[in-house]
């Protein structure tokens, strides 16, 4: 065990400064680096090579889930930008439900009656203000517990889980062209905003905002689910 921590350790701080890029400047890369290796060791202890997965693979996953779970343990959001996520997404399946298409950004500040820059003022706020990621959307078993009755059977837990992810992916699908673009391109092909604003010829802010348009789109449209 002990062999195997020391050999990754590299890992964790590979994983760390992979995850700051993501992150505000007032999180500790150091923070991030002892959460890892918490889970680094728990990967260690609980490794199973009979499953078939190498342990860097199981190791990388369980030392991301460490890092994010400590973050979102010590929230530093302001409630404000949490209540303007919400606010946001209410408003984009109100318009989406009552025009039947896709809502533009200057349609969602009209509703809120609000000018077009502060609207990407909020989205900026909730993107640099938290850890948003696929995570958020409930591809984690902790959003996922939030829907399956975890008393129901393995099978049952299943099927509920592959429903769910049906359904997100075919809500990423549906996305406008250029945030579904974005996601691809930061989830998929992991660019950072500054490398995606250069493929799509625009801002590193403005990338930003299409970032978190998207997941708050997302979001406005699986409320069903979450």
């Amino acid at each position: 065990m002990q062999q195997l921590v020391e050999r990754h350790a590299p890992l964790v701080k590979r994983i760390a400064y992979h995850l700051m890029a993501r992150l505000p400047a007032s999180v500790q890369v150091d923070d991030l680096i002892q959460s890892g290796m918490i889970g680094l060791m728990e990967a260690a202890k609980n490794f199973d090579g009979s499953k078939g997965a190498s342990f860097e693979t199981f190791a990388g996953i369980r030392i991301r889930g460490a890092m994010l779970d400590e973050m979102r343990r010590g929230d530093w959001t302001p409630r404000s930008v949490h209540r303007n996520a919400r606010l946001i997404a209410d408003t984009i399946a109100e318009l989406e439900a009552l025009l039947g298409r896709d809502v533009k950004d200057i349609e969602v500040a009209e509703k809120l009656d609000i000018s077009i820059d502060e609207y990407h003022h909020m989205l900026n706020d909730v993107s640099s203000g938290r850890i948003i990621g696929i995570d958020d959307l409930g591809v984690s078993e902790d959003v996922i517990s939030t829907i399956v009755d975890r008393e129901s059977d393995e099978l049952y837990d299943n099927q509920a889980s592959d429903a769910f992810n049906s359904a997100l992916a075919k809500t990423i699908s549906s996305l406008p062209e250029r945030e579904a673009l974005v996601l691809s391109l930061y989830y998929n092909e992991e660019l950072n905003l500054k490398e995606i604003g250069a493929v799509l010829d625009v801002s590193e802010s403005r990338v930003s905002q299409i970032h978190s348009q998207a997941l708050v789109r997302v979001k406005a449209r699986m409320q069903a689910w979450l």
